[in-house]
């Protein structure tokens, strides 16, 4: 993780975890389709709000992510909401193609639970 530009305001306000990451739930914007959970620490939030594209940290590669650059499955970025305790994010996309690394729309269609 690097060095961020994140306006100070936002990121007095983030709640992170020890990583210093914080979650990132990723929502189809006018349908309100969970379609992803992701991670973001300050830099990939700041380059997510000055591009409009959806970057998030990897944990497994230790790196960022532009989603979609490899697969094409972009994902447009409507609005950005931190939640009232500021240790979680909703971000509302304009999703491309598979939001999941399984090729599924959602990554919450592995099965039902209850």
């Amino acid at each position: 993780m690097s060095v961020t530009s994140l306006d100070p305001a936002i990121a007095a306000r983030l709640k992170r975890t020890a990583d210093g990451l914080v979650p990132a739930v990723v929502q189809q914007h006018d349908t309100g389709e969970v379609l992803m959970l992701a991670w973001m620490d300050d830099e990939a939030l700041h380059r997510t709000l000055t591009t409009g594209a959806a970057t998030y940290w990897s944990r497994s590669r230790n790196e960022y992510w532009v989603k979609g650059a490899t697969s094409g499955h972009t994902q447009r970025v409507v609005s950005v909401a931190m939640d009232c305790d500021g240790d979680t994010l909703l971000v509302r996309v304009d999703q491309e193609g598979a939001a999941c690394h399984t090729g599924d729309r959602t990554c919450f269609d592995a099965g039902r639970l209850l």
